[in-house]
């Protein structure tokens, strides 16, 4: 069982930043950050392989957020800039299946964190 917890969230002006942290108990594994806004499914964001050299984003946040891991801290971290209204959502980071591989799909997920709520409005 992997354990992941999510941290960093908050609320923030548009035209902020914010550092999400995902800390998981064991390390050397892929990780996925996923979100879900009110009344949404929940959507891949970004995923970092497990040797950090593959990272993927969507369309929608690309050039804005960038995702990178400690791998002595067994940490991954999603860092968000110029964050719109739009990116309000609750955001999870998770391990896929396949567990070394970078995998921004919600059914290639096998382990998920509890979440970290991220708002931002004026």
């Amino acid at each position: 069982q992997v354990q992941l917890v999510e941290s960093g969230g908050g609320l923030v002006q548009p035209g902020g930043s914010l550092r999400l942290s995902c800390a998981a108990s064991v390390n050397a594994y892929a990780i996925g950050w996923f979100r879900q806004a009110p009344g949404k499914e929940r959507e891949g964001v970004s995923c970092i392989s497990s040797s950090g050299g593959s990272t993927n984003y969507a369309d929608s946040v690309k050039g804005r957020f960038t995702i990178s891991r400690d791998n002595a801290k067994n940490t991954v971290y999603l860092q968000m800039d110029s964050l719109k209204p739009e990116d309000t959502a609750v955001y999870y980071c998770a391990v896929p299946r396949i567990m070394f591989r970078c995998d921004m799909t919600v059914d290639g997920m096998l382990y998920w964190g509890k979440g970290t709520l991220v708002t931002v409005s004026s």
